[in-house]
């Protein structure tokens, strides 16, 4: 019986990651539209992309390479709105819980970056940019991507090679690409 449920679980699993190979999101093609959670497990919102955005996802909240890519954001903001950037949105696929409490964690005194829980990876599998993270983080996880938009239309995309890594998605090298 237990081979039994064992090997439905990995046909299962095997489904599920071919359903996740989705072709990513491509330079001007449109972002999806997409409910987002930020404060509130049972509260979503449209995400509204007017004039210039970034779009960044992470692996996971509280990760050791994430806590290390996202504070250069935190810390560049205003650099950011100098160079026309309306909004900054962080996507993890984790819960609002945990986001919110990384949010306070890597900022303290406030930020007004936008750290989005994408709890199911809807939208980061919308965008084709997902990965199965089983053996480390037990399912489904976003690419590290960073993605400049104007509206909805995608003006630039980068995708880390390695999720561990932060080299093309880092701060610095997305403020030199405005």
């Amino acid at each position: 019986m237990t081979s039994v449920i064992a090997s439905a679980a990995h046909a299962a699993h095997n489904v599920a990651a071919s359903l996740l190979a989705q072709a990513p999101i491509q330079i001007g093609q449109a972002i999806p539209a997409a409910q987002i959670k930020e404060d509130s497990p049972d509260s979503s919102t449209a995400l509204n992309l007017t004039g210039k955005n970034i779009i960044i996802g992470v692996p996971g909240a509280f990760t050791t390479p994430c806590n290390s890519h996202i504070p250069a954001y935190i810390e560049n903001y205003q650099k950011f709105k100098d160079k026309g950037v309306n909004e900054i949105y962080v996507f993890a696929v984790n819960d609002t819980f945990v986001t919110k409490a990384w949010k306070e964690k890597l900022a303290p005194n406030g930020t007004p970056i936008h750290f989005i829980a994408d709890d199911k990876s809807a939208f980061v599998s919308a965008l084709g940019l997902v990965f199965d993270a089983s053996p480390l983080l037990g399912g489904p996880r976003s690419k590290r991507f960073a993605i400049v938009t104007e509206g909805t239309k995608v003006l630039t995309l980068a995708v880390e090679d390695q999720p561990p890594s932060v080299t093309v998605t880092s701060a610095e090298s997305v403020l030199a690409s405005l």
